[in-house]
């Protein structure tokens, strides 16, 4: 099944010299006056393009032909690469890949934070394929070919993408795509399922069916027939998250990870927020334990702590830690942790909305030694802006993860030209390979 993105033909072919990457993974030109932001195009190439989206001071394009290409261009794994929408830099060199990010990262922190960190960390890097152990995919009845998609978005539609395996899910997930899309044709609700949610432990695989109406026994059966054919655990999701719950096998083991390094085990349900790449996390909190410098008798704050990923790996040392965290159901998810790794005693979590950090309320939290911050894109604009300008409260050392260079940059900003903190050093961790996405981690000090 082909792509029903299409351009509009009145859009003229247009050749360009593309300059850079933007923070989606399109190559950048400058063309009369306009930025052009040209969908698989490279630095250092020089393209025909077509518009997709005219603006009055830049356009959105699609490469139509490479003239010259990028040294640094290699031939995508994926045979899907192109139309499905899970991937934008299959077509860039992976070490490319993650030299664009670290460059990206320091352009953020300048052009938005006005800062530079004072050393620039070497980027964490790990497996490039096979490495999402989280996902979630799209499911589509298609009426006219009596079929079933199974997959991601395409490539700036709306549409789900004609797939039959995907390099970046483990193997054995990827195989399931095929028999997922052959089960589910079957069914009577074939056009009720929107989604499945892919979670991968270390002894355990869940799919998370989103069913928008009742089973009926035959549909019940193809489940049970799926999940003992492939090992793998049936859950449903009739309405919100509070409707997700095991269908079959009921006996299964609990979705877990570890982490050797500490000691740590983690369980969790399928649809909490874990790291997609487990390889990733484990050097990551390296990294971070490393640069936290975490000591016995410290108190040292986690805000965002989700499940205790942070939390737990710093009461290790020997520290007191308070995790913080807005959601109930991962609090209490951290506390179970807590106690199965034998750290009840040296954590404490506690439920708030960190968004809504006011400065009385962070003083009335005590004094901390350190922090640790690891919060969703939108960053923690209001957790920093809490601090006093006059360096009368807060942490002497500060390590922050952040998703989005964009607001990292921003809440650096904050840090350092209001705070009186120094960027000490900065980097990006590659979480997730072949994308756009950035994470990375940043040191502050007084």
């Amino acid at each position: 099944m082909r792509s029903r993105k299409k351009f509009k033909s009145e859009n003229p072919i247009v050749t360009a010299h593309v300059e850079s990457l933007d923070q989606e993974g399109r190559g950048v030109a400058h063309v009369e006056g306009k930025v052009i932001f040209i969908q698989g195009a490279l630095p250092n190439e020089t393209v025909r393009y077509q518009a997709t989206r005219v603006k009055s001071s830049y356009e959105f394009a699609q490469t139509v032909e490479v003239l010259k290409p990028s040294n640094l261009r290699v031939t995508p794994k994926c045979k899907h690469f192109g139309m499905c929408g899970g991937c934008a830099l299959q077509h860039l060199d992976f070490g490319a890949q993650v030299a664009a990010k670290q460059r990206l990262l320091e352009d953020d922190l300048w052009h938005i934070g006005k800062v530079k960190a004072e050393s620039m960390l070497p980027p964490i890097y790990g497996p490039a394929w096979a490495y999402r152990h989280k996902a979630r995919l799209r499911v589509k009845y298609v009426p006219k070919k009596d079929r079933v998609l199974v997959g991601f978005n395409e490539k700036s539609t709306p549409f789900v993408a004609d797939i039959q395996g995907c390099e970046v899910l483990p193997p054995r997930i990827s195989a399931l795509i095929t028999p997922l899309q052959e089960m589910i044709v079957q069914m009577s609700v074939r056009d009720a399922i929107p989604q499945i949610e892919v979670a991968v432990g270390e002894h355990a695989v869940v799919l998370v069916f989103r069913i928008m109406e009742a089973l009926t026994s035959q549909d019940e059966a193809l489940f049970r027939q799926f999940a003992d054919e492939y090992q793998i655990q049936v859950w449903t999701q009739t309405k919100g998250l509070e409707t997700v719950q095991p269908f079959y096998p009921l006996d299964g083991p609990s979705l877990s990870y570890s982490l050797p390094e500490f000691n740590l085990t983690y369980p969790f349900n399928p649809t909490e927020f874990t790291q997609v790449n487990p390889h990733i996390n484990q050097v990551m909190l390296r990294r971070a334990m490393q640069m936290l410098s975490a000591q016995k008798g410290e108190r040292i704050a986690d805000f965002f702590c989700g499940l205790g990923n942070f939390t737990l790996p710093i009461a290790r040392s020997g520290a007191s830690v308070l995790g913080m965290e807005g959601l109930a159901t991962l609090v209490a998810r951290a506390k179970e942790s807590a106690a199965l790794n034998g750290l009840a005693d040296q954590v404490e979590f506690d439920e708030a909305n960190l968004f809504d950090m006011t400065p009385e309320i962070l003083q009335g939290l005590g004094e901390f030694d350190k922090w640790l911050i690891d919060p969703p894109r939108d960053g923690a604009m209001a957790l920093v802006s809490a601090l006093p300008n006059d360096c009368s409260f807060g942490p002497q050392r500060m390590v922050y993860v952040s998703c989005n260079p964009a607001t990292l940059a921003r809440d650096a900003g904050i840090l350092v030209n209001e705070k009186g903190y120094r960027l000490v050093a900065a980097g990006v961790i590659n979480m997730f390979p072949h994308t756009s996405h950035v994470e990375s981690i940043a040191l502050f000090e007084r």
